[in-house]
C-alpha cells in the first residue's frame, strides 16, 4: 500500500494552499481532487463556482502580498460596494480594516486564481492527482505509528493510500468530511446535525450577462447587493463586474425553503401574486434584471447570457455553507479546512479568503508533526473575521424588507456622507436606532468570545 506523510482530500483553495504548505516544510503530500469540467477550462479542475469578489483585508488574511497575484487573475478593480432595500440603499467606500491593499478590493476569475493555487502547490512538490475523488476514509486511532493515529483513503479507481496526517478540505459538500468526523462524534450524534441542517445552508445560482456598455459603466467599479427583494434568510441578489462588459448576476437562497415558509410574500419585490411556489434561481434573476432595467432594455435581447463562461453554458449552481465552523478532531491526526469546517458565509458571499488561510495552517502544521496546535491557530488568524459574521448574519436573520430599509436609513445616517463601515469603526452615532444596531453587535460578539462561535469544540470529539 502506498504511504505518505499528508494526503488532502479535496483541490480547491484550502486544499491546494495546505497541500503547497506540506510539501513546502517537506512533508510527502499527495492532494485528490474528483475533478468537474468547466466551459473556461480545458482541463477537468476543482469546482471554481464563486461570485469572486475580493475586499482589501481578505488579501492580508490569505497571508499573500497582492503583488504575488498574477494580473490576469483580476478582472476589476473596485471602489465601492452598495447595498440596496426596497426603498432605500447604503453605498460604503471602505471595509473600516486596515489592509496593504490598495483599493477597496477586486473582481477576480476564480477558475484561474484556483489554478494558480495549482501551480503553486506542485511547485512546491506536492502531487496533486486530479481525476482521482477519494470514496472513504478510516481512521485508526491505535496505531502503531510513534505519531500517532493513521488513515486509510480508499480512492475512486479501487485503490487505497494510508497517510499519518489528513487535510479535509471537501468544500460545504463535505462528500468525505461528515463520515469522517463521525467516527468521533458522541454517540447518538452526527457531524451533519451542526454542519448539514437546511436551515442553515444555502444554495448560490449565478449568469454570466453581457451588458451594454452605457449600462455596465454604472457599477463597472462597485459590487450591489439587493437586500430584503427575495425570502430567506440572508437571501439576496448580487451583481459582480467582470471583464470587458460581462458581469456575474447571481443570488443566494436558502436550500428546502417553500412559499409556505414565507409570512409576507408580498412585501417582497421579486415575488408576484400569482406564485404558487418560489421561483427558480434563473427566474429570480430574470425578475431582478427586468425590475432594475426592463424599462430601457429588452433583457434577453439585450444582456444575454455568455454561453462560453462558468460551469456549463453560462450558468453555475454551488452549495454555501453558513454554518458556524467546528474544531477539528486533531487528536485523530485530522484537520478539516475552508467550507468543508464552516468557514463560509451567506451574509458576506465569501469564504475563498479563509478557505486559503485556514487551508494553509493545516499544511504547515501537518507539514511539521505540528498538527495539534490547529484549532488554536486557525482561531488566532481568522477568529476576528469568522465572528464579525456571524453577529452580523444573527443580527439580520429574521429581517424582513422594512427592516432592511430602516437599518439601512440608520446606518447612512450614522456614516453621514463619509462612506465608512460604521459598524466596523464604532465611531459613529445617530441616535436611539444607531445605538439599538450597535449593541446588538457587541452583544453577539460578546456571546461568541474566545471562539465560541464553534459548533463542536475540540474536547466534544470521542477517540
Amino acid at each position: 500500500m502506498e504511504r505518505v506523510d499528508v494526503a488532502i482530500v479535496g483541490g480547491g483553495p484550502a486544499g491546494t494552499s495546505a497541500a503547497e504548505q506540506a510539501a513546502a516544510h517537506g512533508a510527502e503530500t499527495v492532494l485528490f481532487e474528483q475533478g468537474v469540467p468547466r466551459e473556461d477550462r480545458e482541463e477537468l479542475g476543482p469546482d471554481s463556482t464563486d461570485a469572486a469578489g475580493m475586499l482589501d483585508y481578505w488579501i492580508d488574511i490569505m497571508d499573500f502580498d497582492y503583488r504575488e497575484i498574477p494580473d490576469e487573475v483580476i478582472h476589476r478593480e473596485l471602489e465601492a460596494t452598495e447595498f440596496i432595500g426596497p426603498s432605500s440603499s447604503v453605498e460604503l467606500t471602505t471595509t473600516g480594516i486596515d489592509s496593504s491593499y490598495p483599493n477597496f478590493g477586486y473582481t477576480f476569475h476564480r477558475a484561474r486564481m484556483d489554478d494558480w493555487l495549482h501551480e503553486r502547490a506542485a511547485d512546491a512538490g506536492a502531487d496533486l492527482r486530479v481525476g482521482t475523488g477519494v470514496s472513504d476514509l478510516e481512521t485508526d486511532l491505535r496505531a502503531s505509528s510513534p505519531k500517532g493515529p493513521t488513515h486509510t483513503l480508499t480512492l475512486s479507481n479501487g485503490e487505497q493510500l494510508e497517510a499519518q496526517y489528513v487535510v479535509l478540505a471537501d468544500g460545504p459538500q463535505r462528500r468525505i468530511t461528515l463520515e469522517a468526523l463521525d467516527q468521533f462524534t458522541p454517540p447518538g450524534r452526527s457531524s451533519s446535525d451542526y454542519l448539514s441542517p437546511p436551515e442553515a445552508n444555502h444554495i448560490a445560482y449565478q449568469e454570466y450577462r453581457e451588458f451594454p456598455p452605457e449600462l455596465f459603466e454604472e457599477f463597472e467599479d462597485r459590487l450591489k447587493f439587493w437586500w430584503g427583494h427575495m425570502p430567506g434568510e440572508t437571501a439576496y441578489p448580487w451583481i459582480f463586474p467582470n471583464d470587458g462588459t460581462v458581469a456575474r448576476v447571481g443570488l443566494t437562497m436558502p436550500i428546502g425553503m417553500t412559499l409556505e415558509d414565507v409570512d409576507n410574500p408580498g412585501s417582497y419585490k421579486l415575488l408576484r401574486p400569482e406564485d404558487e411556489q418560489l421561483p427558480s434561481g434563473s427566474e429570480y434573476i430574470r425578475r431582478l434584471l427586468e425590475l432594475e432595467y426592463g424599462d430601457e432594455y429588452d433583457v434577453e435581447e439585450d444582456i444575454p447570457i455568455v454561453e462560453d463562461r462558468g460551469k456549463s453554458k453560462g450558468t453555475e449552481t454551488y452549495p454555501i455553507s453558513s454554518t458556524r465552523p467546528i474544531d477539528s478532531p486533531v487528536g485523530a491526526n485530522i484537520a478539516v479546512a475552508g467550507g468543508a469546517m464552516g468557514t463560509t458565509s451567506a451574509f458576506h458571499e465569501g469564504g475563498y479568503h479563509v478557505a486559503v488561510r485556514s487551508g494553509k495552517i493545516a499544511g504547515r502544521l501537518a507539514g511539521t508533526d505540528s498538527l495539534e496546535n490547529y484549532n488554536d491557530v486557525w482561531k488566532r488568524a481568522i477568529g476576528d473575521e469568522i465572528l464579525r459574521n456571524v453577529a452580523f448574519a444573527d443580527i439580520v436573520a429574521d429581517y424582513e424588507p422594512d427592516d432592511w430599509d430602516w437599518a439601512f436609513g440608520v446606518v447612512n445616517d450614522m456614516q453621514g456622507d463619509s462612506g465608512d463601515n460604521v459598524l466596523i469603526s464604532n465611531k459613529y452615532t445617530a441616535g436611539l436606532d444607531a445605538t439599538k444596531i450597535l449593541a446588538k453587535y457587541k452583544k453577539r460578539k460578546f456571546t461568541y468570545r474566545d471562539g465560541g462561535y464553534v459548533q463542536i469544540a475540540e474536547d466534544e470529539y470521542h477517540y
